[in-house]
Parts: C-alpha cells; sequence; structure tokens
C-alpha cells in the first residue's frame, strides 16, 4: 500500500478564522434497527476541531492499495497524519522503509515490524541496523461514502 502526500494543514490562526460550524446532533444514529431522529442540536462542530489537534504538524495522504482494509483504511480515503504525535506499538503510521512510503501498523515487540491489516501481505520485518523512518502518526480518515461523487441526489 502506498500513499502519497496531498496537502499540508494551515496554522492554528487561520483554521481558527475559516471555521464552518455544522450541527452536531446529541442522539446517536443506531447502527442496526432504525429509530426516529431527535431534531436536538447539541452544538457545533468543525472538522478541523475533530481531526487536527496539531495543525503546524498534520498533513493528508491519500491511500492506494488494500493492505490495510481489515481496519477500515481502504483505497482512495484521505488519512490525516499527526508529526507530533509519538508513535507507538499498535499506532498506524505513515513510514519510509527501503525509500518507499507506506501506511502500516507499527509493531515495536517482540521485534520492529510494519504490520498489513490485510491477509493477503506479509508482515514487513525492520533488522537490527535498518532504517526506518516514521513520518507521522494516522489520527483520522476521511473516506467519501458515495458510490459516485458526481451523482445527483
Amino acid at each position: 500500500m502506498h500513499v502519497s502526500i496531498i496537502g499540508k494543514s494551515c496554522s492554528a490562526t487561520y483554521i481558527a478564522d475559516q471555521q464552518l460550524a455544522i450541527p452536531l446532533f446529541l442522539d446517536r444514529v443506531p447502527a442496526g434497527f432504525p429509530s426516529p431522529a431527535q431534531d436536538y442540536v447539541e452544538r457545533t462542530l468543525d472538522l478541523n476541531e475533530l481531526c487536527i489537534k496539531h495543525p503546524a504538524a498534520t498533513f493528508f495522504v491519500r491511500v492506494e492499495g488494500d493492505s490495510m482494509i481489515e481496519v477500515g483504511i481502504y483505497p482512495n480515503d484521505i488519512l490525516v497524519v499527526d508529526r507530533s504525535v509519538r508513535a507507538d506499538h499498535g499506532d498506524i503510521v505513515i513510514a519510509g522503509f527501503h525509500g518507499e512510503l507506506t501506511v502500516k501498523e507499527l509493531a515495536l515487540k517482540p521485534i520492529t515490524r510494519l504490520i498489513p491489516r490485510n491477509k493477503a501481505y506479509p508482515a514487513i520485518e525492520v533488522p537490527e541496523g535498518c532504517e526506518l523512518d516514521i513520518f507521522g502518526v494516522v489520527t483520522s480518515v476521511v473516506r467519501n461514502m458515495r458510490r459516485k461523487s458526481s451523482a445527483k441526489p
């Protein structure tokens, strides 16, 4: 699975000035049996506030490939990546290994590995002494759920 950088977050000041207030409803939507929706708005929500904690250290990448589908990351998804977050065991990261960028789960125990989350792909072991660059930790996934983005309702 490869990633390509598609953009970088702006400064915190710019984001604060550009807030888009979208209603956030108090009731949760069940994924099972449907129930009538409530009309009560809890507050407004800005997606920058939800997805970007460190604007100066955040960038976006578009996913190519299917090695992470078991954790809900699919081709063409956009990942929100924070460079200021320290990568820990189990985090989904953007890593540079052997000159290529990839998105994988970082395993630090018992040995360092990059683990795909698709059974069709093997883990990538990082031998002692090899260089592994962690470009950031994936904090959010943005996906267009429409099958045809140009389709009219």
